[in-house]
């Protein structure tokens, strides 16, 4: 018996103090949105840039980003104030990864982005009655709050400000180009984490099973920070593969491209994993630093990857 109980898996336990968590995402949404108003506003200008077909792209953005943040919020995915932090990366995303010279709207970082969203949201719906457990982390009974969407998907709206930066530059920049498709991988690599790390820890929490921390390989309860399982894992990468090859017809990416983004995105996945089992773990930082941090580590791995991202 004895024996047993020191395998017992350890109850899990969040030792970051409340205050300090809040403080965390709410300092986190004050540097982060006011972040992405200013890539809106260069955004705005870069799809007017265009002329009339740009201005034409400008409004259909407008539009789906509002439509975009209105069913995060209708679907109760995320409280009213976090799905408007989703439309506006929305517009960021759709405008800046698009092609403002007539051609879809969604031959742009709009297409993966939705696949996100209907992935996430029906991952965090999967036996959500075998969720809804002290420790297990979840969305809310309202969705997700802003800083959760910021920490998901703020850097996949601030790294797209590098093409309109690069393209301003150039002297003819042309749309559609290889280096136009080597600019998006970061943008891409932050949002196929995103959709990996909320995939694996939701379809992990639902299948059950005794999860492990990647420090020491010891087993933990469901739902403790930086606890990971093969089941979860595997669920992850799939999602991040998903993202990655509906990517591949609306961005014009290459195989070598796919498999940066899905490699750069695993790195991310465990990364957090990583960050959940130490720092975390010690009360240093919440999980939307941890998240946001994560992403952030898989576009910068994306870069590395593929040094022409700083050509």
């Amino acid at each position: 018996m004895r024996a047993q109980e020191r395998h017992q898996p350890d109850p899990p336990v969040k030792a970051i103090p409340p205050a300090r968590d809040r403080l965390q995402s709410r300092l986190l949404v004050i540097v982060a949105v006011p972040a992405l108003c200013w890539v809106a506003w260069n955004a705005g200008r870069y799809a007017l840039a265009g002329g009339h077909l740009g201005k034409i792209y400008l409004s259909m953005a407008v539009a789906v980003s509002a439509l975009f943040g209105l069913a995060a919020w209708r679907l109760r995915a995320a409280t009213a104030t976090a799905a408007g932090c989703g439309a506006l990366i929305c517009f960021d995303i759709t405008v800046l990864s698009g092609r403002p010279d007539g051609r879809s709207i969604f031959h742009s970082g709009l297409s993966p982005l939705i696949l996100l969203f209907v992935i996430t949201h029906a991952a965090t719906r999967f036996r959500r009655d075998r969720k809804d457990t002290p420790g297990l982390e979840g969305a809310g009974k309202h969705g997700r709050n802003a800083a959760q969407v910021i920490a998901n998907l703020g850097v996949a709206g601030v790294v797209s400000l590098q093409y309109h930066s690069v393209f301003r530059s150039l002297p003819h920049p042309q749309i559609g180009t290889l280096a136009f498709v080597t600019l998006q991988i970061p943008m891409l690599s932050a949002l196929a984490e995103a959709t990996a790390d909320t995939v694996s820890s939701e379809i992990g929490q639902a299948v059950g099973g005794k999860p492990f921390l990647l420090v020491n390989l010891r087993r933990v309860a469901p739902g403790t920070d930086g606890a990971i399982s093969a089941v979860g894992t595997l669920a992850g990468v799939t999602g991040a593969t998903v993202v990655a090859l509906i990517a591949r017809p609306a961005l014009g990416l290459n195989t070598a491209a796919m498999i940066h983004v899905v490699v750069a995105a695993t790195g991310g996945l465990f990364f957090d994993s990583l960050l959940g089992a130490t720092v975390e773990r010690r009360g240093w930082i919440g999980n939307d630093a941890v998240n946001f941090s994560s992403t952030l580590f898989a576009a910068a791995l994306a870069c590395f990857l593929d040094p022409a991202v700083f050509a």
